[in-house]
């Protein structure tokens, strides 16, 4: 459908872009514009910065008595909407990013000694890496293997998994990883896009540089560029011939829900609609506060940047399986 990253509350942003003139309460003008044009329920889809742009503007609405509703939904591939079980296409994004990450780690027989780094969208939350691991290794374990050929499950497999929720020792893990290259001639990383982000910035604004941010506050990765980072770091410790750094993420957004989504989309919209006609204004999720219960939730209560539960059963399995320790919890990202 679109989207103008448009943050109601950063007058100075709005006025700066010429959407609003100075002086003026972009909250009232956007109620405004909505009442002119007869809307009296409006649905809002996206993630966390769309959403609690959607109760800055309830709250304003409530407080000045529009007859308006705003009801919205939790989309976003990050799955880190506070406190959304799940958001609506994550899942989908899980398995194409699987799907990229198979075209792209088959690259290993093409050159020696290759540093593969499938970088994963995830600013804050590693969920969508996870699970993309998870089912990648699931795929995996599927196949019939044949090394004599150069169809060797070990050089097919993930050697290492980063999130930002994690702690990464980078010399343990080059040494770690330095064995591995040695083995099997390469190495695959999975890692996510907000991964070392706090030790990268720290450099850069250390040698004077600064750091872009958008108008939510929100560091500008693409000007960050983690995937390159973590190539440079790791390449000549592994004595990498060659770095491949490639990013799943526009990939794996753009495609069309797989069934698991399309069964979520169904329920969660079914509900979203009648809540609206009970001019119930709210996210419409499964409150993972209220025992998994699918509700209209308080817009009181959304935020962005849930961690991903790096604790979790599977996941300290998952790790273990490819050979790093238990992760070990990093300190919380600054929002």
């Amino acid at each position: 459908i679109g989207n103008s990253r448009v943050k109601l509350t950063n007058a100075k942003d709005l006025v700066k872009r010429g959407l609003v003139p100075e002086g003026v309460d972009p909250l009232k003008v956007a109620a405004d514009r909505l009442v002119a044009d007869g809307v009296d329920v409006l649905h809002t889809i996206g993630g966390d910065d769309t959403n609690t742009t959607a109760a800055d503007l309830a709250a304003f609405l409530k407080d000045n008595d529009y007859n308006l509703t705003v009801v919205g939904l939790p989309k976003t591939i990050d799955n880190d909407v506070v406190p959304i079980r799940q958001s609506l296409g994550a899942d989908t994004a899980a398995d194409q990013s699987v799907l990229f990450a198979k075209n792209v780690v088959a690259e290993h027989n093409a050159a020696s000694r290759l540093l593969i780094i499938h970088e994963i969208m995830g600013r804050n939350c590693g969920w969508l890496t996870a699970a993309t691991a998870r089912k990648y290794r699931e795929w995996l374990e599927a196949q019939t293997w044949v090394p004599a050929i150069g169809l060797d499950k070990r050089a097919w497999d993930i050697h290492g998994v980063y999130v930002p929720e994690a702690v990464i020792d980078i010399a343990a893990e080059a040494a770690r990883l330095s064995k591995v290259m040695d083995e099997v001639g390469c190495v695959n990383l999975f890692i996510s896009e907000g991964a070392g982000v706090e030790s990268i910035v720290a450099e850069l604004e250390a040698a004077g540089e600064e750091v872009a941010r958008d108008a939510f506050g929100h560091i500008r990765l693409d000007k960050v560029n983690p995937g390159a980072w973590f190539g440079q770091q790791f390449a000549q410790k592994l004595g990498a011939d060659k770095t491949l750094v490639q990013k799943s993420g526009y990939f794996a957004r753009s495609a069309a829900s797989d069934e698991f989504d399309l069964d979520l989309i169904d329920t969660m919209a079914d509900f979203a609609v009648d809540a609206a006609l009970r001019g119930e204004p709210g996210l419409i999720g499964q409150d993972e506060e209220r025992g998994g219960e699918l509700r209209s939730i308080e817009f009181s209560r959304i935020k962005g940047g849930k961690p991903f539960d790096i604790t979790q059963a599977w996941y300290v399995d998952l790790v273990k399986a490819i050979g790093q320790d238990a992760p070990v919890a990093a300190a919380p990202a600054e929002h």
